[in-house]
């Protein structure tokens, strides 16, 4: 009996021990698990259950100088998904028994892409067929995208469909609200925000934003986000705002103007550019044909730029004013110095010159060699420089290099490489506007020198950054005086008889006002030695004369209809007429000057 007594005792003590072991196993893993590894166990259950975020800095806006915006960013969407999460959808449906009840619904992951796809604009077997590779590549993959940069309307759509483990993300998006205005210098970024031309691309270290990352915490079943998990980790940066100085309405019209030409006289392009005349700062530059950033791909690659800044050309007779300006500040002739001038010249060096028309020895003066645009007579001027003289001249009026703009892919011109390297011809070829290559902006930035008293002002085309506190980094503006004021008032007077009296007087009068102008018509390079069999001709002046306040340069290449100058003289005087209207610009009082042309 006590043995038999014994056995139950012992059973009991037994279980005991037992209990307490397993009890010990479990404070200790609960120990393990919520104190001696609960930091790291904490990190692996929320890596499970959370999901990164790039939250997007937004590009800045770039606006005209009156702060009219032309290029902004909007809120679009990027529909995600997770693959390894795909399935079936619990969704409620009315109870057909009872309306006033629903049921749940068990929706076929074939049905769910196809409403998924219906709404971004796809297939279901393409919905199925990312979720597939995505899946191949990684069992665990837990993101891909559906879809980027979509509207409004269609994140709508994505979110009333309710599926657990689709997440849709705002992604800021590039918009040009004015399309086609100042699209050459504005250019345009890719579908990722990546500045791909223009000032978008010149610029982007003012209006590219910096991206964040956020992570939020979502439930493992079925996907969903639980309120207030959200970190950051690394705030978004928006982009500066970049100010120019374009005026956009007078851009609007200066397109408007050289495209109606274009289209009229056959020509393959033109550039229209309008700049203040004492400060450089360019109010409209046109190119035509131009690019809406909003859809550049719809315009051939080579009219998506700015060939004001990216197209040198031998400027022709507009350069004539550059030497006779040089000539007299360097006290070797002023407007009324003479000489005779025959239809062709043969200087001591061997060189061939002549004029675009007959005529007979004439007796000109500086002013008549303007008038007439003679190459022999300014040959006849130009040779009283040293060829050293005339190219640090040049250099002066900021030719053979990139203005300050600093535009992509903008061109420096060719002076010829130089005194040292030209060859009889191009010393005397270049007095006149042959044998070197300058751009549009270029010319215009001269005609501001002498619009200006014989001071260069920096070309600006951007006013300011201001980033997004509201601080702004200016753009410098300190003028250089390359020929002396009375050289450029002389060189001034010159170019106002050219506007009165000249070929073109009745295409581009502008009641009211004093204007200096000069035409040229110069042959293209083929970029193989030879030259292409159209012209590029143009005008660039400047006005009121008396006291200047805006030049206006035009340029149109081989204008079919009218292969002269006289194609691009409308244009400057629609261009010219509108800036002073727009301007309120005061018209001039006393009459130019009387200088003989011939004596």
């Amino acid at each position: 009996m006590n043995r038999i007594s014994r056995h139950p005792m012992r059973r009991i003590l037994i279980a005991a021990v037992v209990l307490v072991a397993l009890v010990g196993v479990f404070v200790v893993r609960l120990v393990d698990i919520q104190v001696v590894r609960a930091a790291e166990l904490n990190v692996q259950a929320e890596d499970a259950r959370s999901q990164p975020v790039t939250t997007y800095g937004a590009r800045g806006d770039i606006v005209d100088a009156n702060g009219k915006v032309l290029a902004d960013s909007v809120i679009r969407y990027d529909i995600a998904l997770s693959p390894k999460n795909a399935g079936p959808v619990d969704r409620e449906v009315p109870n057909p028994a009872d309306p006033a009840k629903t049921t749940t619904e068990k929706v076929p992951l074939e049905q769910v892409a196809a409403e998924l796809g219906a709404a971004v604009g796809i297939t279901g077997e393409e919905v199925l067929a990312i979720i597939d590779s995505h899946l191949a590549a990684d069992p665990k993959s837990d993101f891909a995208y559906v879809a980027k940069l979509v509207d409004t309307p269609t994140y709508e759509a994505v979110k009333a469909l309710d599926i657990p483990w689709v997440v849709p993300s705002e992604h800021p998006s590039r918009r040009y609200p004015n399309g086609a205005v100042a699209g050459n210098l504005i250019g345009f970024v890719d579908p990722d925000g990546e500045a791909l031309a223009g000032l978008e691309l010149a610029e982007d270290e003012c209006l590219a934003g910096e991206n964040g990352e956020s992570s939020y915490l979502h439930s493992l079943r079925d996907w969903v986000t639980i309120p207030g998990t959200e970190v950051v980790h690394k705030e978004a940066r928006n982009g500066g705002t970049l100010e120019l100085t374009i005026d956009s309405d007078l851009q609007w019209f200066v397109q408007r103007a050289a495209e109606a030409q274009v289209q009229a006289t056959g020509a393959d392009w033109a550039t229209v550019t309008v700049m203040e005349a004492k400060t450089g700062r360019l109010l409209a530059v046109a190119d035509v044909p131009t690019v809406d950033p909003n859809d550049p791909a719809a315009t051939p690659k080579g009219d998506r730029g700015s060939r004001s800044f990216t197209a040198p050309f031998e400027p022709g007779s507009t350069f004539k004013a550059l030497t006779a300006a040089s000539v007299i500040d360097a006290g070797k002739a002023d407007p009324l110095s003479e000489i005779v001038a025959d239809y062709q010249y043969l200087p001591p060096n061997g060189a061939d010159i002549t004029d675009s028309f007959f005529h007979g020895p004439t007796p000109y003066t500086l002013t008549g060699v303007l008038i007439d645009s003679s190459n022999t007579g300014m040959s006849m001027f130009g040779e009283r420089l040293t060829d050293q003289q005339r190219f640090e001249y040049m250099q002066g009026f900021g030719l053979g290099e990139r203005t300050e703009v600093g535009f992509p892919a903008e061109e420096p011109g060719d002076l010829h490489g130089g005194p040292d390297e030209w060859d009889n011809q191009t010393k005397y070829a270049t007095m006149f506007g042959q044998g070197l290559t300058t751009t549009a902006v270029q010319i215009a930035s001269a005609y501001q020198t002498i619009a200006n008293g014989g001071v260069r002002m920096p070309v600006t085309l951007v006013d300011g950054c201001r980033d997004e506190n509201g601080d702004v980094t200016e753009t410098e503006s300190t003028g250089t005086q390359v020929i002396s004021e009375g050289a450029a008032d002389q060189t001034s007077q010159m170019l106002e008889r050219v506007y009165l009296e000249g070929w073109l007087a009745d295409e581009w009068e502008i009641p009211g006002y004093r204007v200096a102008a000069k035409t040229g018509t110069a042959q293209v390079a083929d970029g193989q030695g030879g030259y292409l069999t159209g012209h590029l001709v143009s005008v660039s002046g400047f006005a009121p004369a008396d006291d200047p306040e805006f030049v206006v340069s035009v340029s149109i290449m081989n204008p079919v209809k009218m292969n002269s100058s006289a194609a691009s003289a409308p244009v400057f005087q629609q261009v010219m007429s509108q800036v002073l209207k727009k301007y309120r610009t005061v018209p001039s009082g006393a009459p130019a000057p009387e200088l003989p042309a011939t004596w």
